[in-house]
Parts: C-alpha cells; structure tokens; sequence
C-alpha cells in the first residue's frame, strides 16, 4: 500500500513514488549542457569540479571540497595516472541524517580530447538536444551520469524526502587515466556500505568490471641506409611476429569464458594495440620499434598473473626468432593500472539497484560485468565498500566523435538511483507523507 493508501502497481511507497516523479528532466539537461560546456581535459578539472561544486551548494548539500595531495598519492600503492598533475579538486557532497547505511554515488567529470572538430556533426563542447539524444563530449562519459546523481538528490529535495542514513555524491578527477580523483576521496574517508558507479552500462546492473593494464613494448632492430635495407634489421618485422603472437594471446584468454556476468561478450578481455612508434626517417631502417597497448583481464585472475601472460608471451615469440633471441624486447608496464573488481550480487547494494530498476521500469534488470576498467575498483578494493556500475549511455559512444545519450536513459537512471537511495538509506522523517 501506498502512503495515500491506494495499491501502487510498481510496489513504491508514497515517499518512493514522489521522489520517482520529482526527477526534473529540465534539470538534469540544463546540469550537463553546463558541464558539456568546461573543457575538462586530463590536468584541466578544475573550472568542472568548481562547477559541480557550486551545483552541490545549491541543493543545500553538506560540503567537502579540498585540494588532492598529490605528492602522498604518488605513494600508495593504487596510484596510477598516464598524465602527472600540480593541482586538482576533491568534491564531495551529501544528505541525509546519517544514521543509517551510507550511499555513495560516484562521477568523473574528466573527458578525452575530442580529436579533429571536422569529424564530428555538431560541435563537442556543446550540447545539443536532437533525436531524442543529448550530444557532445562527456555527455556518455560520463558527465550524464555525474548530472543523475544531481537530479536524484534534487528530486529528494523536492519531494521532501529526509534519507534516515546518508546519500553521498562523488566528483572526481582523472578517472580516464588512472583514477587518482577516487583513489583520493578514498583516502579521505569518503567511503559507505554501498557504492555505484554512474558510467555507462546501457542500464545494465553491473556488479563486476574487468580489468586492464597498459604497457609498452620497445623492440630492437639495426639501423641502415634504405637503399641498404637488407644490411639493417627492421624493427618492424619483429613487431609483426609479437603482434601475431599477442592476437593468438588474446583468443587463447577469451576462450571459453565461464563467468556468467561475462559469457554473453565476444571479446570481455580484450588486449589491444593502440600506439606504434618507429624511426627517424622515410630511408633508414628503424633501430628500435615501440608499441603500447592495454591488456584487459576477469576478476578472477590477479594483475601479476595477466602481467606473467604477456610477458611470457613476448618471450618465448622471442625466443623462436634469430634476432629477437640474441636482442630480446623489453616490456614496461606504465601508465593507467585498472584492477578488476567483484560484488557478490546477493549484497544489498546491488539488490537495491536491481529492485529500484525494476519498480521504475517495469522490467527485470540486466545483470552482467564490463568489460572497461573504471573507478569502481578503488572503491571495492582500496575502500571496502560494496560497489556497481550503473548508468545511462553505451560506452561504445565514447572516446569518439558525436558521443551522445538517451534522454530517456538519462531520467530513468536519475529515477533508478533516487529510489535505490530511499531504498538503501531508509527514511527519516519525511514531509508530506
């Protein structure tokens, strides 16, 4: 029964049902074509962060926004970025009475560069609202996501729902290249007893995501005159061997998955090659080819043992070659370090989410792992708190040209999280009820 009495179909409560109907969709598109806006590239947060923080204020949410130290990060073990950083903000601000368990909704507001203007349809800091999708750079990933979270606390607001526990949201940095931003509020205490993650899942209920490590390969060759080629040794004929090897690599891993949150996927672990560098000049034969890549891996295996995989694999690819033998490559593990992570999907976290999608929706959520690393690990593994990956957008539409998301997607994943949170946290003493 409803707290006006009346059956609700969907199971809600009148408190849950209000705070449902009170996610403005004019807010949340006015939230992100804000952030859209701030270019907040890697070591560029800051003016992105002031604004979500000035958004925080304005929903009457308790503060706490402070400098990252990042000489004492450079020491924890879980620091890892591919760009050093001077200065960044820690925002953090919460509801509630805290009295009962803590939610912690966590966002990103760093985004990749958007390359070359002329690929993209419409321009990439603006956002524009076409065809039922919001477009622009961050608005997949996952600035969306980060404005849920806002509009779900707003929605709180406005439907005069007091949380008996404690609904904590996240603004973080650097999560593209590392995750120091989480890894800080981390540190900072900024933990709870349930966490989810806002980056795009397509709405699926994420309980696990796999890993990824980034490396690089330098591969030795002999340089000589082009008209000489044959007195040289190129580089490049060993990088093809390695890369040959690493492809058979990657089937070999992906073969066969037997995690359910991962079986539906073609290609969960993915090793990928996205950098290759070699010589000096179009007539000299390279002395040293270098290649960097990412080496995705499950919750089940740890990072030394995907590290030992590759590395084994270089060897003995090596190993089989007159030339490589005698002048092996070397391999470097650098740059962003995403560990897998794993929720037990009987936790209340999880439960929570699942449930609220349900009520929301009318239908079953999609259960299953991504494939992408993501900050969900620091949380679960540096910060012991339960952790899921939840929101609106596919991340194939990331890191690209016209990245957009569903305005749908948007309001129904600001619904979900608003009542997880009643649902989590509890209620204290509501108005209106």
């Amino acid at each position: 029964m409803s707290a006006g009495g009346t059956s609700d179909p969907a199971g809600m409560t009148g408190p849950e049902r209000r705070a449902v109907e009170a996610v403005d969709e004019a807010y949340l598109l006015e939230c992100l074509a804000e952030l859209v806006a701030v270019r907040s590239l890697a070591g560029r947060e800051t003016p992105a962060q002031e604004a979500v923080a000035a958004r925080m204020e304005a929903l009457g949410m308790e503060m706490d926004v402070w400098d990252l130290d990042f000489d004492a990060l450079r020491r924890h073990p879980a620091y890892a970025v591919d760009v050093e950083r001077d200065a960044g903000l820690g925002v953090a601000g919460a509801v509630g009475a805290g009295r009962g368990r803590t939610l912690v909704l966590n966002g990103h507001v760093d985004v990749v560069d958007a390359g070359e203007p002329g690929r993209w349809s419409r321009p990439p800091w603006e956002a524009a609202v076409a065809d039922g999708r919001v477009w622009g750079r961050g608005t997949c990933d996952m600035k969306g996501g980060l404005c849920c979270a806002l509009a779900a606390v707003r929605a709180l607001r406005e439907a005069g729902v007091e949380l008996e526990g404690r609904l904590e949201v996240q603004s973080v940095i650097g999560e593209e290249d590392g995750g120091v931003g989480t890894l800080a509020a981390v540190l900072r205490g900024h933990t709870g007893d349930g966490a989810v993650v806002l980056e795009p899942t397509r709405l699926t209920v994420a309980p696990a995501q796999a890993g990824a490590l980034n490396f690089r390969v330098a591969v030795p060759g002999r340089a000589a005159h082009g008209a000489f080629r044959e007195e040289g040794v190129n580089p490049i004929d060993g990088f093809l061997l390695l890369y040959r090897s690493l492809r058979e690599l990657e089937a070999a891993r992906n073969r066969g998955v037997d995690d359910p949150l991962f079986s539906d996927e073609a290609l969960p672990f993915a090793l990928a090659i996205g950098r290759v560098e070699a010589g000096i000049w179009a007539s000299t034969v390279p002395e040293r080819l270098t290649f960097e890549g990412r080496l995705g891996f499950p919750p089940s295996e740890s990072p030394e043992a995907a590290r030992r995989a590759l590395e084994d694999t270089v060897a003995r690819t090596a190993a089989e070659d007159a030339w490589l033998r005698e002048h092996p490559p070397t391999v470097e593990w650098a740059g962003a370090r995403f560990e897998a992570a794993r929720t037990d999907e009987g936790d209340p976290i999880v439960r929570a989410v699942s449930g609220a999608f349900a009520a929301v929706t009318g239908e079953a959520p999609r259960v299953g792992g991504m494939r992408y690393g993501a900050d969900m690990r620091l949380l679960a593994n540096e910060g012991a708190t339960p952790t899921l990956l939840f929101g609106p957008g596919d991340v194939r539409d990331a890191h690209r040209p016209d990245e957009s998301v569903a305005v749908a997607d948007l309001v129904t994943a600001a619904r979900v999280v608003a009542l997880a949170a009643v649902r989590f946290c509890g209620i204290g003493s509501p108005t209106g009820a």
